[in-house]
Order: structure tokens, then sequence, then C-alpha cells
């Protein structure tokens, strides 16, 4: 069991260090988004793990056996059997680990809670500020219009979801352009995007500045905005939807909802010139997002849980 700290330790380094920067200059997940989001979301859910796993495998040798070869449960036995040092040690770990999970928690809370709290404020707005508008000769009710000159679309997810439009937009696009726009925002809403993005906003607010890295937050922003470009790809092709981010490629959106527009739009327009897709590619994403959770888990995980099960029954 001394060695499941260090190679929990180890994982959680590898994984949220070298693997996010290599796996944010890879360009593979581009022809691949849904496979490279898995992917993503694994070695984020392993290095948390593995943090937490080292943590505790740390506090967990607290419990080393007293005179009658059970676990000490009481604080002067375990620094009688550790010495005085060593068991600060091991105890300001096991607290640093708990107030990382506590920070954490707090920031999935805190994201959610102001997310939705803005979200409602700006739907109310923009349900007060609707000029009106159809959709295909017919009014969609999830449709908002505001009298904007400049090409403007985004949606606000949530259980009353928008997907806000400006005039401009209908001014300046096409029929198959605007359904193009419309298919995308609304592929947002269907998958419910913003809760990836708020797993890993509160994931890169959790901790300090001076070790975050916004690579894993900023190709996971990326990687839904190709997937939701691939389902409007399905429904009207891929020219009327170039056409329509260039169109829009200036929109910007309130915080917390998702614009068809941004920063990224050139590399989304390239994207849908070349081929989509890649069998290969896809699956072997998907055996390394399983084999990153399971794999370490189970060659690190086990050995220990029987340490533990063998050291409660002695």
């Amino acid at each position: 069991m001394n060695a499941t700290a260090p190679v929990f330790a180890g994982l959680a380094l590898l994984l949220a260090g070298p693997v996010p920067a290599l796996l944010s200059r890879a360009s593979w997940p581009y022809r691949t988004p849904r496979a490279a989001l898995v992917l993503w979301q694994a070695v984020a859910l392993a290095a948390v793990l593995s943090a937490f796993g080292s943590g505790l495998a740390i506090a967990s040798l607290l419990l080393v056996p007293g005179p009658d070869g059970r676990p000490t449960t009481s604080p002067t036995r375990e620094i009688h059997a550790l010495g005085l040092p060593l068991w600060l040690a091991y105890v300001i770990v096991f607290a640093l680990t708990l107030l990382v999970g506590g920070r954490l928690i707090y920031m999935v809370i805190r994201v959610g809670i102001h997310t939705r709290r803005r979200r409602t404020r700006h739907r109310i707005l923009v349900d007060l500020l609707d000029q009106g508008g159809d959709l295909s000769g017919q009014r969609a009710a999830d449709i908002r219009v505001l009298a904007a000159a400049e090409p403007i679309a985004y949606c606000l997810p949530g259980l009353r979801r928008r997907v806000v439009l400006s005039q401009g937009t209908f001014d300046s696009l096409t029929e198959s352009e605007l359904t193009a726009i419309v298919s995308h925002e609304r592929s947002h809403l269907r998958a419910r995007h913003d809760l990836v993005l708020e797993a890993f906003t509160a994931a890169h607010e959790a901790f300090p500045r001076f070790v975050r890295s916004k690579s894993a937050l900023d190709s996971v922003k990326l990687l839904i905005e190709l997937l939701a470009d691939d389902s409007a790809v399905k429904v009207t092709g891929a020219t009327p939807l170039a056409r329509a981010l260039v169109a829009c490629s200036n929109s910007t959106a309130p915080q917390g909802a998702m614009a068809v527009g941004g920063p990224t739009t050139l590399i989304r327009i390239q994207r849908l010139a070349g081929p989509l897709g890649d069998l290969r590619i896809a699956t072997a994403a998907y055996l390394a997002a399983a084999a990153i959770l399971v794999v370490p888990t189970l060659a690190v995980a086990i050995p220990w849980l029987v340490e533990l099960k063998r050291l409660f029954r002695a």
C-alpha cells in the first residue's frame, strides 16, 4: 500500500499537465469531436480521482497496525506508532485533500447557481425585447428576435431554452443558412453542452491560478462547437453552414449563453472544407478514454483495498 500514494500522485500530475498539453495541440480531434470530448472528460475525471486517491492513500497510512495487530484509530496511538513529524505530514495531506474536494464541490455549486441566475435574467430580457420572426414560414416557440442590425445568434440553455437571433441575422442569411444556424444552436440545447462546459469551468476555477491551465476548457469549448456544426451539416449541408458562420463570425453572447460565432470560427470553416469523421481514430480515442479510467483504477486501487481489508481483519 506504500506504493499506492506515489502512483496515484504520478497519475494525477501526468493527467493534469503533459496529457492535456499534448491533447490540446493535436489536430485529430477536429475530425472526431465526439470521441475527443469523451477522452477529455475521461482525462479530467481520472486526474481528479487520482489526486483524491493519492491523498486518501496517504491518509490511510495513519491506520498503522497497533500492538494487537489491529489498525490504530486514535491520534495518540498513531503518533506513538508513526512519530509526530510523520503523523503531522499525513494529517496535513489528508486535510489538503479534503480542502481541495470541498473547493471543487463549492465551485460546481457556485458556477451552476451564478450561470442559471444570469440566464434567467437574460431570458426575461429577450422575452421582453422579442420582435417576433418566422422560420420556414412558421413561428418557432423557442426563437426570440432582437432589433439589432448586425447578425447575432446564440442560445440560452435550460428548462426554458431560447434561440436568440437578431433582425440582422434574418436580413443577412438565406433560408438554408438561417436553418443551419438554428440547427447548430438547437443541437447545443438538445445535447446539453452547457453542462459539459459547467463541469470543466468549475474544475478550472477550483485550482489556484498559478497551477491551472485553460487548455482543457478552451479545447472543450471548441469541441462542442464542432459537434453542433456536425449536427447542422446533417440538416443543410456544409456550404450553407459555412456561409452562415462567416456572416455571424462577430456574433457575441452574454455570459452563460453559447454564441454561434467567436475566435474559433475560422478553424471551424476550414474544417468544413475537409473530410469529417474517422472511425479508426474515434475507436482509438474511445479505447484510450476507457483505459485512462479503468486500467489505473484496477491496477492501483484493488491492491490498496485488499490491504485495507487485511488490515481490518487482523
